[in-house]
């Protein structure tokens, strides 16, 4: 499906919802919801017609013009079902007013009386609109050239009229039992004729068909095909005039349609059921005046499933024509004086609501029939549209959209067919345009629906489109467009990732609600993935390795709830969690870009205590982890050859940089860094694990420093020694710490302090403490 046409429905959605309290923009006829998405469908189905480098496939354009046409239905049926119906005047009061009314004005009545007669008829309509072009058959130059012309050669040779060939050349003349026909050519014509002419017929397109029969020079065929249409003459109807160009003048003497229609009517009944007649004659008297006696005629015409629905909707709407004109007598027109002279009494209100009531029941039976019909050409009855129609038709679309839920979860759709993308997407906005004409939807079936067009939006790229229909699901929005953020990974960078939230607002959605979740979902995704802080304590040196995709997920997770002011207490907490994660790992590294990419702003938060505190010792250790990198650094710098000034230069910045890196040491390890409380839960568990990790790694890399500068700073190695007795003052507890690893780290300290030991004695002497004591 074409990227455009999911940004161009989204469009429509978002303009429409805008309006959600203006019912009259939303049903507009032009440039309402369902009109619009009609015309965006036609419009990519043109496009790909027009264009010799389209990827779209014959099945696609069929599938998005069912669904134009079902966009199309929704438009001519939903707006008089929302809308107040205006009061009309019942048929039985009209003769009572005025006996001589016409049979077109008692029609429009009967019509007007019945909610479901109005809606097969604007059914009707839109089945004409929505049927295949007509056929045009080859133009002929006179009327049956060919019979006439061998006619005409027979009589004039004296030779006599060909066998077989018809003696006469009016319309009746292939009828009279005789077995004589026309010229093959002639026949050949008729058929495609009468075949052209029903085509017509189907599309509803009668002046066509009238105009057509002219140009075959067979007027008598217009004059058939015009009886279908209703008596009607102004002058006498008591109707309200309209100004609409037209003059009484302009009417043939006063009058139009059929003042004899009934009769015209059984004439084309008996022709459709007359054997003898051609097929296609048959047919197309059959559909100019359809009746249950000439269905199997008219349905041995229907190829596809809109001809079937075609077909027993104009019965439909024929028989109650009927049925109700003969209970007002057939009016004069039909009836003659007698009616005037024995008008029937008006049944009660009672008796005409049951006998709709009866006579709906029977119509939505007939319909019904439809769901399982055999067709020859097409998407077959039980195509997910054809049901949707028939749905909308029998006004079912809440148990519509629970069928569509039901196959959704239970599989019965497969996502990778060419339909799927479109079938969800016209769900998806069909849910959406119920609900905001305050159509009842079941809940749980639309969030089914929302649900898997989310996920064709996600499989399509759409993340712009995402929180628009995320933000449909009511309850569950947050917790659905976070779970997409979530998807996202690291395939989104940071301003992606800002720009996601802020779509979050635009729909409505809380986007502090939002950016919690989706953080909080992408850290236990990592953990998941992620090796849990167990066993073994980690090398430090040995694990500053390239950051594995898992890793960087879970340090790129504090993003989200790093861009509102009003998640950073969030952030604080998640913050925490990951740091004691990636120190408890060793990982070093990542711990720092974590705290690097954290804004400022953490840092005057005070509340809770205890996790503002924490917060407060990483950012210490990692001062001191710097400055301790910086010492390294600056005596890296130290060459050979150097002059004096220089030497001198580095020298101060070396000691200098080894005072602010021993004071730093020294006043944390003096406090409670990082200090567990005695709950034992897990939190404390990771925190004596940093600890144990990192207490004896600032130990050890403070004594190496301080040792290693003692020929340019030899007060150094007194300071050194000193950290010896820091380390051993039971106050602090620092001892503990180095009590793990099968106590490898308290052999590696030891072992420091025995070489700086030997080394106090290198000046001569032999008390080991003469040192500390200078």
């Amino acid at each position: 499906m074409s990227e455009s046409l999911y940004s161009s429905c989204a469009d429509v959605l978002s303009v429409c919802q805008a309006a959600k309290d203006d019912l009259a923009a939303i049903l507009d006829p032009n440039m309402g919801f369902a009109p619009r998405l009609r015309q965006l469908c036609r419009d990519r189905i043109t496009e790909a017609e027009n264009s010799a480098a389209s990827d779209v496939s014959q099945e696609e354009l069929d599938i998005l013009r069912m669904e134009a046409n079902t966009w199309g239905l929704l438009q001519a049926i939903i707006p008089a079902r929302k809308t107040e119906p205006e009061p009309r005047v019942h048929p039985r009061t009209l003769l009572a007013t005025n006996p001589y009314t016409p049979t077109s004005t008692l029609a429009q009545a009967i019509m007007d009386s019945s909610v479901l007669l109005t809606e097969l008829v604007v059914v009707r309509e839109w089945l004409h609109e929505t049927a295949p072009q007509p056929q045009h058959p080859e133009a002929t130059t006179g009327y049956w050239k060919f019979t006439k012309h061998n006619v005409m050669q027979g009589l004039r040779t004296g030779s006599g009229i060909r066998e077989g060939l018809v003696k006469e050349l009016d319309p009746d003349a292939m009828n009279r039992g005789d077995g004589r026909s026309l010229a093959a050519d002639d026949a050949g014509s008729e058929k495609s004729l009468a075949q052209a002419l029903y085509s017509f017929v189907r599309a509803g397109r009668l002046d066509e068909a009238v105009e057509l029969c002219r140009k075959a020079h067979q007027p008598w065929r217009a004059a058939s095909i015009r009886g279908s249409l209703l008596f009607q003459w102004r002058a006498i109807a008591n109707e309200q005039r309209h100004d609409d160009g037209i003059d009484d003048a302009d009417d043939a003497e006063g009058w139009q349609g059929n003042p004899r229609r009934k009769l015209w009517k059984s004439t084309c009944a008996r022709a459709a059921l007359n054997p003898s007649l051609p097929d296609p004659e048959r047919i197309l008297y059959a559909a100019l005046a359809p009746c249950p006696q000439t269905f199997s005629v008219l349905k041995s015409a229907c190829r596809t499933w809109e001809d079937h629905l075609w077909a027993q909707i104009s019965i439909l709407c024929e028989e109650k024509q009927t049925a109700e004109m003969i209970k007002l007598g057939g009016g004069f027109w039909d009836g003659g004086l007698a009616v005037l002279e024995n008008m029937p009494s008006p049944p009660s209100q009672e008796e005409d609501a049951a006998e709709e009531e009866e006579w709906e029941k029977e119509a939505t039976s007939t319909l019904e029939t439809l769901g399982s019909v055999h067709v020859e050409d097409g998407p077959t009855a039980d195509h997910a549209f054809h049901v949707s129609q028939l749905a909308i038709i029998l006004d079912r679309t809440s148990s519509l959209l629970e069928t569509f839920a039901t196959g959704l979860k239970n599989g019965n759709f497969d996502p990778e067919s060419s339909e799927y993308p479109t079938m969800t997407r016209f769900f998806a906005h069909l849910c959406l345009y119920l609900r905001m004409i305050d159509i009842t939807i079941p809940p749980l079936a639309t969030q089914v629906i929302l649900e898997a067009y989310l996920q064709v939006l996600e499989a399509a790229g759409q993340r712009e489109l995402i929180a628009m229909y995320a933000g449909a699901l009511g309850e569950n929005a947050v917790e659905r467009y976070a779970m997409f953020l979530t998807s996202l990974e690291l395939t989104a960078d940071i301003n992606e990732r800002r720009l996601a939230l802020t779509r979050a607002r635009e729909h409505g959605l809380d986007v502090h609600r939002v950016a919690v979740v989706t953080a909080e979902r992408t850290i236990d995704r990592a953990f998941e993935l992620l090796p849990q802080m167990k066993g073994p304590l980690p090398s430090v040196i040995t694990l500053q390795a390239t950051p594995s995709d898992i890793e960087l997920l879970l340090l790129r997770s504090i993003e989200w709830t790093t861009f509102e002011d009003g998640t950073h207490g969030t952030a604080l907490e998640q913050a925490t969690v990951i740091l004691r994660y990636f120190l408890g790992a060793g990982r070093v590294s990542l711990a720092k870009n974590l705290m690097e990419v954290l804004p400022r702003e953490l840092a005057s938060i005070d509340q809770p205590e205890e996790r503002a505190t924490e917060y407060l010792h990483y950012r210490q250790f990692f001062t001191i982890w710097d400055s301790l990198d910086r010492v390294v650094e600056c005596q890296s710098l130290e060459v050979s050859i150097m002059n004096r000034d220089t030497r001198a230069a580095w020298l101060s910045d070396y000691k200098g940089l080894m005072d602010q890196a021993y004071d730093a040491v020294v006043k944390l390890l003096t406090s409670d860094w990082m200090m567990p409380d005695e709950t034992g839960d897990r939190r404390s568990r990771e925190l004596t694990r940093v600890r144990q990790i990192y207490v004896p790694e600032l130990v050890l890399r403070l004594h190496v420093m301080l040792y290693a500068s003692r020929e340019h700073v030899p007060e150094n190695l007194k300071r050194a020694l000193e950290l010896a007795n820091i380390v051993a003052d039971s106050r602090y507890k620092l001892y503990d710490d180095f009590l793990h690893l099968d106590g490898r780290r308290l052999g590696e300290y030891l072992d420091a302090v025995r070489r700086a030991t030997i080394a106090g004695l290198e000046g001569g002497g032999s008390d080991p403490f003469k040192i500390i004591l200078l």
